[in-house]
């Protein structure tokens, strides 16, 4: 409805003895609609009495039926309509006045034009007590921020002090609170909040409004692009949220969290001041317990509590993803080593062959570990726990030909010692069966293997029965002493050779370990 002159008003005051300019100043009029009226009243003979009982409707026709001609041929807008879609994430003034706009002109009918479809919304929202923030739709933003009042914890035995923090956040629309007591305010902590709080909403806002915290925000200039830490970043694209730092010393930026600070400083840490807390998690109830009570205690100025308004809230919200964040660790320029490794925790993990000598990133959670290089992951692995030292993670596809043949174990060294025949064998199953566990005995094994490289089959075959028949478990060095004697030893075990061979002021070391 267009802006009219209230012409009622006018003929009354001047019936009253008001004159035309205590009219205009004292009701905000201009003179030329006061002085237009009275004019208009004078040629057509009109009194306050003539109208007194009429509605304004009529008055106005009765001054002005050319503007009530003009307003009769304009299709006024739904402004409750209006308000309902204004509540709706994305949804402008601009946008409703060119849809209203379209079904004007399919209807025949004129359209009033933007200013005054604006205008009379906002008479429309006056009237009726109502608001349309932008920033307050329902799923559009939630606030989050550390409280400047803590709480404490004391030591029951010594009475030494730790502070807790207070994370607080809120939804802007249903203003639903979320507060998590922590004992540091470290980035890893302000991560975790973050996850638990959008799990605590039921959904992810659009957008997350924080403050320029230094754990989140790396710069945040006047002009230009802010810069989040790679950790706040990587989380607001898991939950598909845009994560807008608050501008420098605009607190009415976030003046939900703001406001909610305020309020659980009343209506938690308040209540609780004279509770005493000896440990965490008494304390963590205890918030919960108040919490709860806060958003569920009915809105002083408006109907409904937090938890009822959340309720319509959460079908704005978006969908949790299926898995929550895991909470990363950055850690830039480890080296890659000559053996297609990088260590990370006391453990190994294996980078592709050709990435040798480079230097590369590492990102790493509790389960998995992935490799960048020039911010394109190379690698991953499932991570180690941290109670495990000096292990490898080794993906075949990253060795080069050299490192791909097949790890040597007793099962190889085994059938390596069947090719060479049944006393090499048994040596190596009695190399193996001396150890308590089959590692300890590689070493062994391998040396006497290795050391049949140099002697045809035949004749280690014979120093392995010589040492089988002499010792219970044979070694390198028995072995090798048997193998530098010359000649056969087919004959070597005859007592009448032995015997012989015992009297000989040249004997072998071989020959007289086998007396």
């Amino acid at each position: 409805m267009a802006n009219r002159i209230n012409v009622k008003l006018i003929l009354e005051l001047r019936s009253g003895g008001m004159s035309q300019n205590e009219i205009a100043r004292t009701r905000h009029m201009s003179k030329t609609s006061v002085s237009t009226v009275v004019n208009i009243a004078k040629e057509k003979a009109i009194s306050f009495e003539d109208i007194r009982d009429l509605n304004d409707d009529v008055i106005y026709r009765m001054f002005f039926p050319e503007k009530m001609l003009t307003e009769d041929m304009y299709e006024l807008p739904d402004y409750e309509y209006v308000h309902k879609e204004l509540r709706r994430v994305g949804v402008t003034q601009k946008l409703l006045w060119e849809e209203y706009r379209d079904r004007c002109r399919a209807n025949g009918t004129l359209p009033v034009g933007y200013s005054k479809f604006c205008d009379d919304y906002n008479r429309y929202a006056a009237s009726n007590e109502i608001t349309n923030h932008l920033d307050r739709k329902p799923g559009s933003r939630c606030e989050v921020d550390w409280s400047g009042p803590t709480m404490k914890l004391v030591d029951r035995y010594t009475g030494e002090i730790t502070t807790v923090y207070l994370f607080v956040s809120c939804l802007s629309y249903s203003r639903y609170a979320y507060v998590e007591p922590t004992l540091d305010m470290k980035m890893d902590t302000w991560m975790r909040c973050h996850i638990r709080m959008y799990e605590a909403f039921g959904g992810v806002p659009v957008r997350t409004v924080c403050d320029n915290l230094k754990t989140g925000v790396v710069k945040h200039p006047k002009e230009g692009e802010i810069i989040l830490t790679d950790a706040y970043e990587s989380l607001g694209l898991h939950y598909v949220t845009a994560i807008m730092p608050a501008g420098v010393r605009k607190p009415k930026q976030k003046a939900s969290a703001e406001g909610t600070v305020g309020n659980i400083a009343t209506d938690i840490i308040a209540k609780l001041r004279n509770v005493t807390f000896h440990d965490f998690p008494t304390l963590k109830e205890a918030v919960a317990r108040e919490l709860k009570a806060y958003n569920t205690k009915p809105f002083e100025k408006r109907p409904y509590s937090r938890i009822e308004v959340l309720a319509e809230e959460q079908e704005y919200l978006r969908p949790l993803p299926a898995l929550p964040y895991e909470i990363a660790t950055m850690v830039y320029d480890r080296k890659v080593y000559p053996s297609c490794h990088i260590s990370l925790k006391k453990n190994w993990y294996s980078v592709p062959y050709m990435y040798r000598g480079k230097h590369v990133d590492v990102r790493y959670t509790e389960s998995v570990v992935e490799i960048y290089h020039d911010h394109q992951r190379i690698a991953s692995h499932p991570k180690f726990p941290d109670y495990v030292v000096n292990k490898y993670s080794t993906n075949p596809a990253d060795m080069p030909d050299e490192f791909n043949r097949p790890e040597m174990n007793d099962e190889r060294m085994l059938s390596w010692a069947s090719t060479i025949g049944p006393n090499t064998r048994e040596v190596i199953e009695r190399v193996f069966r001396s150890v308590q566990i089959k590692e300890q005995g590689y070493n062994s094994a391998l040396s006497i293997l290795n050391l049949s490289k140099h002697y045809p089959n035949s004749r280690f075959e014979d120093a392995c029965r010589i040492a089988l028949n002499n010792t219970n478990s044979p070694r390198y060095k028995y072995l090798k002493a048997l193998l530098l004697e010359s000649g056969d030893f087919s004959h070597s075990e005859s007592g009448e050779n032995r015997q012989s061979e015992s009297n000989n002021k040249d004997q072998s070391p071989g020959l007289y370990l086998l007396n």
